[in-house]
């Protein structure tokens, strides 16, 4: 489904966010968990007082994102970054209710600053992360900190957090868990008095077939185990299919196989599309290729490589196959496209960012718009 509006635009659907927000508010009731939205992958701030209605607050990395989270949720604001700015903490500290670091040097730093909460991120050395970039316990990784670092110091933190996992599985948690119960846990609990754990983000609650009684029961297990508050922080599961980017087909073009040039860039507004193993769905059309690919399929009379108006060579989407033939200003619209890219977008080659649009259950569309002046501004 599309508006006519200008394209591009990415549109936010108000009841599709609504019922992800209605799920976790129901594993919140049943399991007594606090869930916070990470700001890194949602910051749709046209919906976040819906999102404030639910949830217990963000999660930011660094002041902007916690000035954010005060200004649109103004609940409670957890903020984590791998080192912090002394220009910013003092304005950090007054605005979060915890803040989480990243090595025993930043520990005793911003301890001096006396947060109400100081808690520290752990590297497990495990994860179930689908690829490198997006490992935060690989080998070299500086986010958080070793077991055998951790306990051989004598820092005393308010709580413990661990963010191991990337579109996974509840079965994916609950084996992490066990590495950071038996590694960091159970022996942290013999050297200070913690109050809380956060178990990161990751987690891909609201897609369909995730175990969410599962996750109910293991949250109930932990705080009945260890009387702790539990804390996870999704930002992808709360914009899982909750929007698309709408673009329009500016050229087409024949190099062997069709190519529709399209008003939005993969480079610039779906970077997930250059940095992972992914590709888009697009509505009436079925995925021939990944932008990889397209040079060992056979194309058909209704495929289309889609590509970028700008001058990267790479900046390809992938190879499609359509109902039918497209046409010069065909919309085309690449679904679930809310999460992980607003926050990501860019300016390169001038190319305009997109619109955003919140379509209210009630038929209303709150649209924001950019222009040359947030362009120019910026260079």
């Amino acid at each position: 489904m599309y508006y006519n509006l200008k394209t591009p635009y990415y549109i936010c659907y108000e009841n599709k966010l609504k019922k992800n927000l209605e799920l976790l508010k129901y594993i919140k009731d049943e399991s007594g968990v606090k869930i916070l939205l990470a700001l890194k992958g949602f910051a749709f701030t046209q919906a976040l007082d819906l999102v404030a209605k639910y949830l217990d607050g963000a999660t930011a990395s660094g002041l902007w994102e916690a000035k954010l989270s005060k200004e649109f949720i103004n609940k409670q604001t957890h903020t984590y970054a791998p080192a912090f700015s002394e220009d910013d903490l003092e304005e950090i500290v007054k605005i979060s209710e915890h803040l989480v670091v990243n090595s025993i040097n930043e520990f005793k730093k911003v301890q001096k600053y006396k947060p109400k909460s100081l808690a520290i991120r752990c590297n497990l050395e495990h994860s179930f992360a689908p690829t490198q970039a997006y490992n935060p316990c690989a080998k070299f990784s500086r986010l958080g900190i070793r077991a055998k670092d951790l306990l051989n110091s004598d820092i005393k933190p308010n709580g413990l957090h661990f963010h191991a996992l990337c579109e996974e599985s509840f079965e994916s948690l609950e084996k992490t868990f066990l590495v950071f119960e038996e590694n960091f846990l159970k022996p942290m609990l013999e050297k200070c008095n913690l109050e809380y754990i956060n178990l990161g983000g990751g987690h891909h609650i609201t897609k369909q077939g995730y175990n969410v009684n599962g996750l109910i029961n293991f949250i109930k297990n932990i705080k009945a185990k260890y009387n702790l508050d539990v804390y996870l922080e999704p930002g992808e599961a709360i914009g899982w299919e909750c929007g698309d980017l709408v673009a329009s087909v500016l050229d087409i073009v024949d190099n062997e196989k069709k190519i529709a040039i399209l008003d939005v860039s993969a480079e610039a507004h779906m970077p997930d599309t250059i940095l992972m193993p992914y590709t888009s769905k697009v509505e009436n059309a079925t995925i021939l290729a990944s932008k990889d690919e397209i040079f060992n399929v056979k194309s058909t009379d209704t495929s289309y490589i889609l590509a970028a108006n700008t001058c990267l060579a790479g900046d390809v989407m992938g190879e499609y196959k359509f109902n039918k033939k497209l046409q010069i200003n065909d919309k085309i619209i690449f679904k679930d496209q809310i999460h992980y890219t607003i926050v990501k977008n860019n300016t390169f080659n001038g190319v305009k960012l997109p619109s955003l649009v919140f379509a209210k259950e009630n038929g209303e569309l709150l649209v924001k718009e950019f222009d040359y002046f947030d362009y120019s501004r910026r260079n």
